[in-house]
């Protein structure tokens, strides 16, 4: 019912930048927020950055003033732009979107996932 396509995970040294992109296609109706996880290995997968229906943003303490997280309502896109990236970050980061479609419920969607490594 919703695809959700992630790009823009690789490797970069520590005080590096990456930019991720997240896209969302299908039978969509609204969109209520938009949001980016990340899990590490051997640790649980927790929130990075998100933005609901108002344009409210919540950010994790760890990358609050690193981050930022933007969206392309028009496009049902949204990114997230990583800096001063630390070793601590390294871990998959996945997109997230809490959809209400035209054929079935309001629920989440995730993407598949991109690697981001960051070591020099």
């Amino acid at each position: 019912q919703v695809q959700l396509v992630e790009s823009g995970g690789g490797l970069v040294q520590p005080g590096g930048s990456l930019r991720l992109s997240c896209a969302a296609s299908g039978v969509i109706r609204s969109i209520y927020g938009m949001g980016w996880y990340r899990q590490a290995p051997g640790k649980q997968r927790e929130l990075v950055a998100a933005v609901i229906s108002g344009g409210n943003t919540n950010y994790a303490d760890s990358v609050k003033g690193r981050f930022t997280i933007s969206t392309d309502n028009a496009k049902n896109k949204w990114y997230l732009q990583m800096n001063s990236l630390k070793p601590e970050d390294t871990a998959v980061y996945y997109c997230n979107v809490d959809v209400d479609t035209w054929v079935g419920p309001r629920k989440d969607y995730w993407g598949q996932g991109t690697q981001v490594t960051v070591s020099s």
